[in-house]
Parts: C-alpha cells; sequence; structure tokens
C-alpha cells in the first residue's frame, strides 16, 4: 500500500511536470504501454509533445502492460533502449543557449499570453481581493505598496496575521497561507542558509566577509542571518532603490543593535555603479530580482556589474522562479509595486545557470522548496592566474 498523501504529492509532481515539460530540452526517449491501466497514455502523449527537446522519441506497445520492462517478449524494448543510448553517447551532446529565451521560447510565449486579456472571473476575482483589502492588513498592504514590494515581501515573512476584524484576520492568515507565500518562507530559509555557508566558507579561507546585496528590500534575511553568527567579523552593504525600503532596512539594523550594516541608495541594474563599490565584496546577493524582469539584457548587465563588485574566488548567491501554479492569477488579479499587472516571465534553472555563467560565476550549490517553485543558488566568482583569490 501506498500512503495517500505519497500519492498527492506524486500527482501534484505529476502536474507540474506535464504543465512545464518544455522546459525539458535533454534527448528523451519514452516508451509506452497500450494496456497500462496506471497511467494515462494520453498524458503521456502530452508530455512528449510539449518536450522542448530537439531529439526525441516515442514508442507505444500495444499488448504490453505497465510493468513494461518486466514483458516476456521484452527483447524489443530493450533493443530500442540500447539503441538509442548508444546513439546519443555516439554524438556530441547538444547544448542549447538560453541566454535569448526572453526573446523566443515557450516562456516568452507564456508571457505573451498573460499580457492579453483574461476572462471576466479574474476582474471578478480583483474585485472581491480589494474588498478584502479593506479588512485584511496584508492584503491592504499589497494594494497599496505593490504585492512584490520589499515591505509586502517583509510582512509576508513575519506571517503574523492581522486585521480590522476578526473576519479581516482570518482573510489575512488565508492570504499568508497561499502556496506562492509559503514557497517565499521557504525561499527565506534557504536564503539564510547559503548566507550562512557562504559567510562560513569565506571565514575558513581567511578572508574578510564583506556582504554586497544590491535589492536588499528591508534587508531582513541579511540582518537576521548576522545575528546568528556574532563570532565571526562581518561588514554588509544593503541597497536599494526605494526610500521606504532604505528606511525599512535602518531601523531593523538599529532594533538589532547591528553597527556593521550601511544601508544605501542604489539601482541594481546600474553596472558602472555596481563595479564602483569600494571594497569590493566577498558575497554577492541578488534576491527576488531579476524574476521580476523579462528581459535578459537588463539582468546580464546587472550579473556584470556585481562580477567585478565581487573578489574573485568570492560568492553570489542568486534566487530563481522556475515555475509557479498561480502564475496566471498572479499576473491577471495583482498589481506590482508600479501599480501595473504582476506579470512575470519564469525563467527555467538552466536560463537562470547560463546567464549567471555567462557573466563569470560558476554554480557550486542549490536549494529548491518542496512545490519546485522558488531556487536559491550559490555561485563563485571565477578568477584567472592574474587575479588573486579571495
Amino acid at each position: 500500500q501506498i500512503a495517500v498523501n505519497v500519492l498527492l504529492d506524486l500527482h501534484d509532481t505529476a502536474t507540474r511536470l506535464l504543465a512545464d515539460a518544455g522546459a525539458i530540452h535533454t534527448p528523451t526517449l519514452m516508451l509506452g504501454a497500450g494496456k497500462d491501466w496506471v497511467v494515462s497514455l494520453c498524458a503521456q502523449r502530452e508530455f512528449f509533445n510539449k518536450l522542448s527537446s530537439s531529439v526525441k522519441q516515442m514508442s507505444v506497445f500495444p499488448n504490453a502492460y505497465h510493468a513494461i520492462f518486466q514483458e516476456k517478449n521484452r527483447h524489443a524494448i530493450v533493443r530500442q533502449v540500447r539503441d538509442f543510448i548508444i546513439e546519443r553517447f555516439a554524438q556530441p551532446p547538444d547544448a542549447p543557449s538560453f541566454l535569448h529565451a526572453d526573446q523566443i521560447g515557450y516562456t516568452r510565449d507564456e508571457y505573451q499570453r498573460l499580457n492579453q486579456p483574461g476572462s471576466v472571473k479574474f476582474a471578478v476575482a480583483r474585485a472581491g481581493l480589494k474588498a478584502a483589502g479593506r479588512l485584511s492588513n496584508g492584503v491592504d498592504l499589497g494594494w497599496r505598496n505593490g504585492f512584490d514590494s520589499g515591505l509586502s515581501l517583509d510582512y509576508v515573512y513575519k506571517n503574523q496575521p492581522r486585521g480590522r476584524t476578526p473576519v479581516g484576520r482570518l482573510i489575512d492568515k488565508s492570504y499568508l497561507n497561499s502556496i506562492g507565500w509559503r514557497g517565499i518562507r521557504q525561499r527565506k530559509a534557504h536564503l539564510e542558509k547559503s548566507l550562512k555557508s557562504a559567510i562560513e566558507r569565506t571565514h575558513r579561507k581567511g578572508c574578510p566577509v564583506r556582504i554586497l546585496d544590491i535589492a536588499a528590500g528591508p534587508g531582513r534575511y541579511v540582518i537576521e542571518t548576522l545575528r546568528t553568527c556574532p563570532e565571526i567579523p562581518v561588514s554588509a552593504i544593503l541597497r536599494d532603490y526605494k526610500q521606504e525600503n532604505i528606511d525599512a532596512a535602518r531601523a531593523l539594523a538599529q532594533e538589532f543593535e547591528l553597527d556593521n550594516v550601511k544601508v544605501e541608495q542604489g539601482d541594481a541594474f546600474d553596472r558602472l555603479s555596481l563595479a564602483s563599490i569600494q571594497p569590493h565584496a566577498t558575497i554577492g546577493i541578488v534576491s527576488g530580482l531579476y524574476e521580476l524582469f523579462s528581459s535578459n539584457e537588463a539582468v546580464l548587465n546587472s550579473l556584470a556589474g556585481l562580477a567585478e563588485a565581487i573578489e574573485p574566488g568570492g560568492y553570489l548567491i542568486y534566487t530563481n522562479q522556475p515555475w509557479h501554479p498561480q502564475m496566471e492569477f498572479i499576473g491577471r488579479v495583482l498589481r506590482n509595486r508600479e501599480g501595473r499587472p504582476w506579470i512575470m516571465r519564469r525563467r527555467t534553472t538552466a536560463e537562470m545557470d547560463q546567464l549567471v555563467r555567462a557573466s563569470g560565476f560558476e554554480k557550486i550549490d542549490m536549494e529548491v522548496d518542496q512545490w519546485g517553485m522558488f531556487t536559491v543558488s550559490i555561485a563563485r566568482r571565477v578568477f584567472s592566474l592574474n587575479n588573486r583569490a579571495c
């Protein structure tokens, strides 16, 4: 017997895999069984058709059952698998470039669709959520400042339902418990874990620990992490372009009595401004920023600035959103910090990692939540023989 929770997780994962099959570019051989009463052959065909792989094959064996490799006459099945594997190893691997995935590709197509008018049900949902904002503090904050704003994220991090009435607090609790915000809180935990790991690695190498967060918002995950390692000398520069976030970060640093945190205004996409920061950081952070911008050119420009701001051998901690089950709801109902529809273009993990690699970093670690929505990665700044590694 299989536990119900395991079956539910399998169903959710299979649904996500089917919906996001376009992210797969690996050569793929699929084998289907005509008498399989466990797995839907229709779903298998849908998955196969959505694959972005340039090399893909699907064969259906009409008289085979679910345990296809346990069939009595399985020699034809095994032979096909063997031939496919031998053929793949006989050819050089195909390594597609995703640097222009913002201009062509299935996430770009999805982004374009979200920019088209939606159905009436989303207008109704928007009206309902605006009404809820009169009672729920979190929803009200989202409508006033943008659901993607630093202040909104800080409210989600705190995870303390508040409202004008008991009903308002109940609405706020439901809002904070949505799958997206649960994923965001898990991302925060992964950020803190990754940052602490980078601090300890840098300290063990005998290098000064200098942190630079180029879009820190209120800076909660950095400031709370610094409190957990008081024995290590650390300095941090927290930058943001919005004054309200700068004020919130300064207040939080003062509340925690941290005098090693400097908060300043700055544009995360200004390459020259980032490159001019002195002294150079040994740990750079960009969290929750690139997910808000579709253009890869803008991201590459920002990463180039970070590459110049981080010492060779230093670390970059970056986030990504390869998947979200509520992309359409978010884009058609919620508003961003600029008062516009909060429409995002997802980046596959392969795309984001290529952007980072093209900017002079080598990925060494990654964390991801149980729903596969948000990743937190660590990359090392590549150094040449002319550079001394930190």
